[in-house]
């Protein structure tokens, strides 16, 4: 292995072969050439990515291997860089991210967009990034006292917490959490993704092999079952303990970007109940649940905000709250839809463009119970826009979409004589199978509660940002949900409890946790969001 310490912090290598032409240059002695103290270095080509890396670890007393990937003009700058740790999953190595992860190749995509930063890539084994209960393999101490300090001597960092963080998905994504969380003066930035870890529940009810084999060697407690599987040791690394533990005041520097798929067979669960202990304590994160399963498909996806989001906080800059507005399109007229009264209740029925060409076809109906939140007609004209563009350009399959205002006194009575209106003054398919039920804010929650009472009559639901948390409604089984909430919400406590009720009963869903915060925009960028949902449905 060539020497890292001349070749990559002080790299350009020339000046060895400068100084030693100044010295003998000179000279014609053939003596002095073959007595040379400095014989002439044979130059190795510079790689931004190195791998099979080591250096010896006093702690563990045993090589560490891992690789580095250097920013793109890395060999042609004086700068220091930030650095960014990769954390690997529970049986990989440190070849995960350069191979499968493809980090360098999508890290590259994004330069125009993110600050260059060093990546580092430990192998980890099993460790969960953590030092033993036993003391036997302090894995935490040997990367936040070894390994940062070797890294910022070979190479040209920014040596500082302020520009030091951790990325890392399943077991890593437990490790970018855990040590920005409990190192605040190595680390300040995590971005764990799909973070494996266990609730107190989840961890009881692991199977004895698994918990022996993949979490007691580790938090201690071996062979244990039951209530004596919560250890101290575990209680200590858990964050379901120690965000609680140590209050809020204690993570106020800290920036936490937590992304996990629907998908994902039990993480999912743990990671949006962390969410809500986060929220409960007023902790500052971001949080995002998206399609996908536990695999780089979905992390990969991951990259461009997870980039981003370190990039701002290595450059000190507020992290937006809101994403980009969704498109409208072309905003429809009130001449556009048809305003009837159904038993005292006013809706707008709008037709897609194709009603008219036949006098025979049938539709689909979306009905759509409309919290305008007391603001201007042009909202309530935004969302039947965006539905009709859909329709008109083909990407949603042509429907009759029914408004209905979401007011107090809105009972299931009065949605099932709307329904009745319009199958019989319509050209309507009246199956089940082809009728969708969606509400926003105070219309989600009046949805949730008629599919609850009454569920034969919609084959889907779609919730956006719905007034759950102070309201107990259950998931119906056979139905299917569409789960739609930003993650600065105040619903996020009732969207936990349906969403974990809806997994327990393997009930048929989608779940999406947005950036944003309450508004009607963000209904907007939700509805977007789900079209290609909605279409599959109707």
């Amino acid at each position: 292995m060539y020497n890292l310490d001349l070749k990559y912090r002080f790299y350009k290598p020339f000046w060895v072969f400068a100084l030693s032409i100044a010295i003998f240059g000179c000279s014609s002695d053939s003596s002095v050439s073959e007595q040379n103290p400095f014989p002439k270095e044979e130059e190795v080509p510079f790689s931004r990515l190195l791998t099979n890396q080591k250096f010896y670890s006093t702690m563990l007393g045993e090589d560490v291997k891992y690789a580095v990937l250097l920013p793109d003009g890395y060999d042609t700058s004086k700068d220091d860089y930030p650095v960014v740790y990769l954390l690997h999953g529970f049986g990989n190595n440190e070849k995960a991210w350069y191979t499968d992860g493809m980090i360098q190749y999508y890290s590259d995509q994004y330069k125009g967009e993110i600050a260059p930063m060093i990546f580092v890539m430990p192998n980890a084994y099993n460790t969960y990034y953590v030092n033993r209960y036993n003391g036997r393999y302090p894995f935490m101490n040997m990367l936040t006292i070894e390994m940062v300090p070797e890294i910022d001597k070979l190479f040209r960092t920014k040596s500082d917490k302020n520009n030091r963080a951790v990325m890392g998905y399943s077991m890593g994504g437990y490790g970018a959490l855990i040590l920005p969380a409990l190192n605040p003066n190595v680390f300040s930035v995590g971005v764990p993704l799909s973070m494996s870890f266990r609730t107190d529940e989840q961890y009881m009810a692991e199977p004895q092999s698994v918990y022996d084999y993949q979490w007691s060697p580790i938090f201690g407690g071996i062979g244990a079952n039951g209530q004596n599987r919560i250890t101290d040791y575990f209680k200590k690394h858990s964050p379901f303990y120690f965000f609680k533990d140590q209050g809020a005041s204690n993570f106020s520097n800290l920036k936490l970007l937590i992304d996990c798929g629907d998908d994902e067979e039990s993480l999912s669960v743990t990671n949006d109940k962390l969410h809500t202990v986060l929220r409960d304590l007023n902790i500052s994160h971001e949080y995002r649940v998206r399609n996908g399963g536990h695999s780089f498909d979905y992390w990969k996806k991951s990259y461009p905000e997870a980039l981003k989001f370190i990039s701002a906080a290595f450059q000190e800059m507020e992290y937006p709250i809101e994403p980009d507005p969704a498109i409208i399109g072309e905003s429809i007229k009130e001449t556009d839809y048809e305003t009837k009264n159904v038993s005292g209740i006013q809706i707008n029925i709008l037709k897609n463009k194709s009603y008219g060409d036949s006098e025979t076809s049938k539709f689909p109906v979306l009905y759509f119970i409309h919290d305008t939140n007391a603001r201007t007609p042009v909202n309530k004209l935004s969302a039947l826009s965006l539905l009709n563009n859909t329709m008109n350009n083909l990407t949603m399959p042509s429907a009759i979409v029914v408004e209905i205002p979401s007011t107090n006194d809105l009972s299931s009575t009065n949605i099932k004589e709307i329904i009745t209106y319009v199958d019989s003054n319509y050209r309507t398919f009246s199956q089940k199978e082809k009728r969708i039920l969606m509400g926003n804010s105070k219309g989600g929650l009046k949805v949730a509660q008629f599919v609850n009472e009454e569920p034969s009559f919609f084959n889907a639901c779609f919730l956006f940002s719905a007034n759950l948390t102070e309201n107990n409604v259950s998931p119906t089984p056979g139905t299917f949900y569409y789960l739609d909430i930003t993650d600065d919400s105040e619903e996020y406590t009732g969207y936990n409890k349906m969403y974990a009720a809806i997994r327990e009963q393997n009930i048929g869903y989608e779940y999406r946790v947005r950036q944003g915060i309450d508004g009607y925009q963000s209904f907007l960028n939700g509805l977007s969001n789900s079209l290609s949902n909605l279409s599959k449905k109707l």
